[in-house]
């Protein structure tokens, strides 16, 4: 049916597939579908008939079957198969005719592609899209970049499909060019850090506190009514609660403890550091899922461990402590994350909406939680300040926690527990809230090896001691 599709989707693996029959289940929505194996498409068609897809054999047809201005979204594996696609759809689609891509690319490749492609007058919009498999069906949390103009046509079809939250879609638009995949960039790195801070908790409950998988498995349950609330919380749960068939134990003790991760975990916390950005948090579980899987390193050094220390057992409380640790170490993420994204926003001249951002992740995507509407709230009422952690919610909540989270990880390290991300939150936590840092000590170290110099506490300028002279105090500006 030439042109009688008012949105097309490129790439019909789970997640295509997915998408394609979410936009074809909302009213007003024609889909076009293609797939370089026409096999997917006949089998996608064939499987869900009720979705009156627009299947296309050829990239030539697929075009032809998109009423303009032609849409597009591209669902390949990121790389040289989204630049395919784009070279194929570029040839065919004529000026305020928009190409989406809603992989997780990297969102300097985005800048790039969006800067080659706006000469010729189509639109490219780099899209994060959040959520999974069952996002990409049900609805999911939508960040899309590109331009304003792009939007008026994306926007109402994004938001017919997007998970929905208080009666909002879960979509904005982020900002120009690669603000889109730079946002979800930032949300994967903020998942890493939530999820390795619940793994830490789970370990705290099961090596000190002496739970069974089962019973901490109800203590998430539980937190998962309270403010800890989150679907991270909430599957953690099912998880520990499961048994596995072959075994009969909790399949958590037969799974091997190595975890990979597919790059935006990394990718946040490199550019957060060519920002000058600090993602502790994010780095730190970066950190450990490399660890894990370093299991030569690690089969070396068990033997080391000769005098173990004894795991004491857990002190009175312990549960709620690690539930007030928890919750203060996911906040400190959460800061950093949206550091981040300040940072970029400015580095990028994108207009980023901070309070629109934690609004959107509140449905349809991994990190979704109920504290993202207090966080919400907090940059409506100050969207320039210095930090969340400043927002006085969560600096109560930090206060109030703040003992049994330095508890916790006093626990921890005795019971050779390890807890890089509660320690490196609180870390940082504490850097943030001394009068003085070393930092003093290292500018001295710097300007005596390689006169970097440094400024005083007592009046502007900069200067230099000469270290190999007098040692007499220069300025230098």
């Amino acid at each position: 049916m030439s042109g009688s599709a008012n949105i097309g989707v490129v790439g019909l693996a789970v997640m295509g597939s997915n998408l394609a029959r979410n936009l074809a289940s909302r009213e007003g929505n024609k889909v076009a579908v293609y797939n370089r194996t026409y096999s997917r498409t006949e089998e996608l068609v064939k499987e869900h008939p009720e979705a009156g897809f627009v299947a296309s054999e050829s990239i030539d047809d697929f075009v032809a079957s998109l009423a303009k201005p032609r849409t597009a979204i591209i669902m390949v594996q990121a790389g040289k198969g989204t630049d395919a696609v784009i070279e194929q759809l570029l040839e065919r689609f004529e000026p305020g005719d928009i190409i989406v891509d809603g992989g997780n690319a990297n969102f300097q490749d985005t800048i790039a592609r969006e800067a080659r492609i706006a000469p010729t007058g189509i639109h490219f919009v780099g899209t994060g899209i959040s959520g999974g498999e069952e996002g990409a069906l049900n609805g999911p949390s939508i960040m899309p970049g590109g331009s304003a103009e792009s939007y008026e046509t994306l926007g109402p079809i994004l938001a017919s499909i997007a998970a929905v939250a208080e009666g909002e879609p879960c979509v904005t638009h982020v900002g120009t060019d690669g603000a889109g995949h730079f946002v979800k960039m930032i949300h994967n790195g903020i998942e890493y850090a939530d999820m390795e801070l619940i793994g830490e908790a789970y370990d705290l409950l099961r090596h000190v506190g002496r739970l069974e998988p089962a019973q901490i498995a109800d203590v998430f349950t539980e937190w998962n009514a309270g403010p800890l609330n989150s679907y991270l919380i909430e599957i953690t749960a099912e998880v520990l609660r499961h048994v596995d068939a072959k075994t009969g134990k909790p399949l958590v003790d037969v799974v091997v403890d190595e975890a990979g991760s597919k790059g935006t975990g990394v990718w946040t916390v490199q550019n957060s550091l060519d920002l000058g950005v600090p993602v502790g948090g994010v780095a730190e579980a970066v950190f450990a899922r490399a660890v894990s899987s370093k299991r030569a390193q690690r089969d070396g050094v068990a033997g080391l461990r000769l005098a173990r220390p004894a795991i004491p057992a857990a002190p009175d409380g312990f549960v709620d402590d690690v539930a007030k640790a928890l919750y203060a170490s996911k906040v400190v993420a959460y800061a950093q994350g949206f550091d981040a994204i300040i940072a970029g926003a400015e580095k990028y001249g994108w207009n980023v909406d901070k309070g629109a951002i934690a609004k959107i992740w509140r449905g349809g995507c991994i990190i979704r939680a109920q504290f993202l509407n207090v966080l919400a709230d907090a940059y409506e009422q100050n969207p320039d300040m210095a930090t969340l952690l400043e927002a006085p919610y969560f600096a109560q909540a930090i206060a109030d926690g703040q003992d049994a989270w330095r508890r916790v990880v006093i626990t921890a390290t005795q019971a050779g527990v390890p807890i890089p991300g509660f320690s490196a939150a609180l870390s940082y936590f504490d850097s943030l809230s001394v009068d003085r840092l070393p930092a003093a000590l290292v500018q001295g170290q710097r300007d005596f090896f390689g006169a970097h110099t440094y400024r005083r506490v007592d009046g502007p300028g900069v200067f230099h001691t000469l270290w190999s002279g007098d040692r007499s105090e220069v300025q230098t500006s």
